[in-house]
């Protein structure tokens, strides 16, 4: 078999394509083979050392993968060879075949293409996290999702619609904020590009309020972070809740009297923690996400595929903060 593998620190470019022997699945284990490997932020943050998990080395990045059961370990009764699953391995997943515990996967709706299943988990299952369990957002309230065209802004857009919010998607470009308004937004907002002074935090302010209304925003999904994260809080509504999912644009330093003024929340939302810990609540969002998507309410978006051996390419696009929906490695 074929891995992509991290064997020292550093960017995409470090990443080497080698040949490695056939994995064999222990107790309670499956052996997958690899259809398709979401691309994720993680998976940049893992090859730098800069994740709050470091696997040892060498390791393949790639946290979620869709494929077919090969071999099945002793004691694995719900799976059998040939079956079509999604499984969330963390890391490993950018290589022809993969061991992961069969408690981690999840079977496919027979419908499913393999890349669309490689790309629903962990965006969609961060998302209904955010919003269903740590915002619990209601019917008719206003969600302001900062970067709204990547893989988990997209989905939080879609289940936000679905949810009954009234959803303002932000973006870095009239393309990207056009994509969301597609993807069902109801407004979008393009914001331009930081750092930003005082001033120019104000003014980024100022366009997210102008979109959400005078109310401000019930909800804020914020996957991107830096100076992005004050100029979003300083808009939400009196009560509201910010959900810190990520910081490609740096980690915000935030001003606390804000959360004073507008009796507010900053909430953090950790989907691989939660998914450990409560290992049937996130059971029952992933059924209820595949429930969505039979109905047609929710669909990734796969924009660009590359194969296993241009990985470090898709994961260096993502690093970019150039896509639009999700990247996806495919091993065909």
């Amino acid at each position: 078999m074929k891995a992509m593998l991290s064997k020292s620190v550093g960017g995409p470019q470090t990443l080497v394509l080698e040949d490695m022997p056939d994995p064999t699945p222990g107790a309670g284990e499956v052996v997958l083979d690899v259809k398709a490997c979401g691309v994720n932020f993680p998976d940049l943050l893992m090859i730098e050392d800069r994740y709050q998990f470091k696997p040892p080395r060498p390791f393949a990045p790639g946290g979620e993968v869709a494929g077919t059961v090969a071999a099945v370990g002793p004691g694995v009764q719900q799976l059998k060879p040939g079956d079509r699953v999604i499984g969330s391995c963390g890391h490993g997943g950018m290589a022809d075949r993969l061991v992961i515990a069969a408690a981690n996967c999840i079977a496919m709706p027979p419908d499913m293409p393999f890349d669309i299943a490689s790309a629903l988990v962990l965006t969609y299952g961060t998302s209904i996290h955010a919003l269903k369990d740590r915002a619990h957002i209601k019917g008719g309230e206003t969600l302001l999702v900062l970067g709204a065209a990547g893989g988990v802004g997209l989905s939080a857009v879609e289940l936000g619609k679905a949810f009954g919010a009234r959803v303002i998607a932000a973006a870095s470009s009239p393309e990207k904020v056009a994509l969301a308004r597609e993807r069902g937004a109801d407004a979008g907002v393009v914001y331009p590009s930081g750092p930003f002074d005082k001033a120019g935090t104000r003014a980024l302010s100022e366009l997210f309020k102008g979109a959400c209304g005078p109310n401000g925003a019930d909800v804020i999904y914020d996957p991107v972070g830096g100076d992005y994260s004050e100029a979003a809080l300083r808009a939400i509504a009196w009560e509201g809740r910010l959900l810190v999912v990520g910081f490609p644009a740096g980690i915000a330093r935030l001003p606390l009297n804000l959360t004073l003024l507008k009796s507010c929340q900053i909430v953090g939302v950790f989907w691989g923690g939660f998914a450990h810990r409560d290992p049937k609540a996130n059971a029952a969002n992933i059924a209820e996400l595949m429930q969505l998507y039979a109905k047609g309410a929710i669909k990734p978006l796969v924009s660009e595929r590359y194969p296993l051996a241009r990985a470090g390419d898709a994961i260096a696009r993502l690093a970019a903060r150039q896509a639009m929906g999700k990247i996806v490695v495919t091993m065909d």
